[in-house]
């Protein structure tokens, strides 16, 4: 499945529920269903600077993929639920292919009826570090 398939796809999701309240709801249990990243991911390299909250995003390359972990201070519900999006749309795809991703869905769903402009920061400091992440590691022709 690509990028904008995966991204569809959350659109689709999101376009079951009419309330915020319920959209704030599936972002918050989308986090649950993050598994937690091992101990020694969270380090000061891992987290997310501009986060309101407590966010440690690991990334490495699997197979000539990027794969992404990510987990949050247990009380950073919504932050974890927000990560877990872009896990969800961005994990285990091709560095350009991350590098070049326009990101529509996050508008696509509401994003800015959701969330604070505080953890609308944070969340576009976890697509700069996954995108910058992804960059580093396209080998050049």
């Amino acid at each position: 499945m690509t990028i904008n398939e995966k991204q569809d796809e959350l659109i689709e999701d999101f376009d079951l529920f009419d309330e915020q309240l319920d959209k704030t709801q599936y972002i918050i249990d989308l986090g649950k269903k993050l598994p937690p990243i091992d101990e020694a991911y969270k380090t000061d390299d891992n987290l997310i600077r501009g986060c309101q909250s407590k966010v440690w995003l690991h990334c490495e390359i699997r197979d000539n993929l990027v794969h992404f972990e990510a987990d949050s201070e247990p009380t950073a519900q919504i932050s974890k639920g927000l990560v877990s999006l872009l896990i969800k749309v961005l994990s285990d795809e091709k560095p350009e292919d991350i590098a070049a991703a326009q990101l529509y869905f996050i508008e696509k769903i509401g994003m800015s009826n959701i969330i604070t402009s505080r953890r609308a920061g944070g969340l576009a400091s976890m697509i700069a570090r996954m995108k910058e992440f992804a960059q580093s590691q396209i080998v050049p022709n």
